[in-house]
């Protein structure tokens, strides 16, 4: 029986025979990632420095046993669902090491997220905990906790700062004694579910994505050995590491595999981030394109001036989360000095990398190829027929550290993964003669703003349930910065006493308490919407229609600027 249909399963685990065949090819390991650590314990090595502190990795595994013995005696334990809510910051892995040693599993929130988002995430998965840090925003964080607690939708409420409301983990938790021979009993299966990243879907809020000690573990240390991560290496995080990206590929679990050494931030300002690695003599980093293009911009205009921050330790810089362009693509090496290496993968599981030694070419106009020979790939037409070489066509996915279905989601798996257990990405994607990917786009209904992924869905039953509202539809529309914004198309109830203002939608959104970077960039008030021959919005027509519109008024900023000049 394919294991989709198993729709009492909270999460669809590979079949025995794939299971056999990873094992049997020593791709899957017996060891979880709360066992990352270990080898590198008698260094006496700088594991991870943030703003305000730094530990070895002996301090990093003893205040990680430390904080695990302590929830296991406040009763979180296995199987647990915790909400995990904080910055770039050392406490972070400190948690998360925890978590991952009594097999609770965090939900990986991002610091944008605010109540909308993480009522739903500790409400769907019955959450025991969530864990906040003011370092967010003070008046967020308070806010969240009050209302989780308020409304009963979790049993703990922890904050890494002191709060006179809730129990900081910095202050009573952990002045309690440890007892690390009531840790030492846990036992936790590297089958079990190790943590929950978040799908950019574009189904209303995100689907929560299952992720196993097995095929995680296989993700980093794969994604090590491409990306040439050592005991040297020293890896700058300034995407909210939170993200699959900065997280595991490899990022800041690569960083720990190997011995190297971890470096937060939470601006990824050039100057901010230029001092750091002249600082800790950073030899990687990954950021999405627009910061890249900040970065280039930058560095292009301090480079010759006598303060310039010295760079030259930068050997490689990954960017990904969205395409970058041929023309930024090529800036990297002449004005940065290193190597540039794209990313294309998601947090489902398929990450594509180019080498390091790849030719120029490679580097620049592909997305890279699979980090296994255990990737399957198929790229297929509309009718789900496989494209001829070269030809533009929908990715779809299958292998050691790809889910095989979504969490709790069996409705939605049905149309997400096929009967025989592939992904359905929703890239549009070209394969050239050497296996490398070329993404074109998406076919799924998803806006990609500067990496962050927005479902158009979900914005779309927010505008529905304005009570002026009588349709809407939330398109892409092109940024030459972020790669896309948002656009909400929007018909108003002919019945209104005063026309609908765009003002009055924004406002009533930001009563909602998304994350920052879901709201709107632009409203159009229409009144209808173009329809496909099966009567649907026609979506495509919408996005040429922004588009058209935002053309033309550039156009006409740029003729007003010439004649002002004249």
């Amino acid at each position: 029986m394919n294991n989709l249909r198993e729709t009492s399963l909270e999460y669809t685990p590979w079949p025995s025979n794939f299971v056999a065949r990873y094992k049997s090819a020593k791709l899957w390991q017996e060891s979880i990632l709360g066992e990352l650590l270990k080898p590198h314990l008698n260094k006496n090595k700088l594991a991870i420095i943030d703003d305000h502190i730094g530990w070895t990795y002996q301090e990093l595994e003893r205040n990680s046993d430390l904080l695990a013995s302590t929830f296991l005696k406040m009763g979180l334990g296995q199987g647990d669902k915790v909400v995990v809510h904080l910055p770039n910051c050392c406490a972070l892995f400190e948690l998360l090491f925890a978590l991952f040693k009594i097999g609770a599993s965090p939900i990986m929130a991002l610091p944008t997220h605010r109540y909308g988002e993480i009522s739903y995430f500790c409400e769907f998965t019955q959450a025991k905990a969530y864990i906040g840090s003011a370092q967010l925003n003070e008046q967020v964080n308070d806010s969240v906790l009050n209302q989780l607690i308020d409304n009963k939708l979790i049993k703990f409420g922890y904050t890494f700062d002191f709060n006179e409301n809730f129990i900081s983990l910095n202050h009573e938790l952990k002045s309690q004694t440890d007892d690390l021979e009531l840790l030492n009993k846990v036992k936790v299966v590297p089958s079990n579910i190790a943590l929950f990243q978040l799908s950019g879907g574009t189904t209303g809020v995100p689907k929560l994505i299952p992720r196993t000690h097995y095929d995680y573990l296989y993700s980093v240390i794969g994604s090590n050995k491409i990306c040439n991560i050592n005991q040297n290496s020293v890896y700058l995080a300034v995407l909210p590491v939170c993200h699959n990206f900065p997280m595991s590929s490899p990022g800041a679990l690569g960083v720990f595999a190997a011995g190297g050494t971890l470096v937060l931030s939470n601006s990824g300002a050039p100057d901010n981030a230029f001092s750091l690695i002249e600082q800790y003599k950073v030899t990687i980093s990954a950021l999405v394109p627009p910061l890249a293009i900040t970065w280039l911009s930058a560095f292009e205009t301090r480079k010759n001036e006598k303060n310039c921050p010295d760079i030259s330790s930068l050997q490689v810089l990954q960017v990904g989360g969205a395409k970058f362009s041929f023309e930024a693509a090529k800036r990297v090496e002449p004005i940065l000095g290193c190597t540039l290496q794209q990313v294309f993968g998601m947090a489902e599981g398929l990450v594509n990398y180019t080498r390091l030694n790849d030719d120029v070419e490679t580097i620049l106009s592909t997305q890279g190829r699979p980090i296994s020979e255990f990737d399957e790939i198929k790229i297929l037409d509309d009718d789900d027929n496989l494209v001829l070489q070269g030809e533009i066509g929908h990715l779809l996915t299958r292998g050691p550290y790809t889910i095989r279905g979504y969490y709790k989601a069996a409705e939605h798996n049905l149309k997400a993964f096929t009967s025989d257990g592939f992904y359905r990405t929703g890239d549009l994607v070209r394969e050239n003669e050497n296996g490398y990917l070329i993404v074109e786009g998406r076919a799924k209904d998803q806006i990609n703003k500067g990496g962050e992924k927005v479902a158009a869905e979900e914005l779309e039953n927010y505008l529905l349930s304005h009570s002026s509202v009588f349709d809407a539809a939330v398109v892409a529309m092109p940024d030459e910065y972020l790669g896309e914004r948002i656009c909400a198309f929007v018909i108003a109830k002919t019945q209104l006493c005063s026309p609908l203002k765009s003002i009055d939608l924004n406002k009533f959104l930001r009563s909602k308490q998304l994350a920052q970077f879901k709201y709107p960039d632009r409203f159009e008030i229409v009144k209808s919407f173009p329809k496909t021959k099966f009567g649907k919005v026609d979506k495509k027509a919408l996005r040429i229609q922004i588009s058209e519109k935002l053309n033309k008024l550039s156009a006409q900023l740029s003729q007003s600027s010439i004649a002002e000049k004249g």
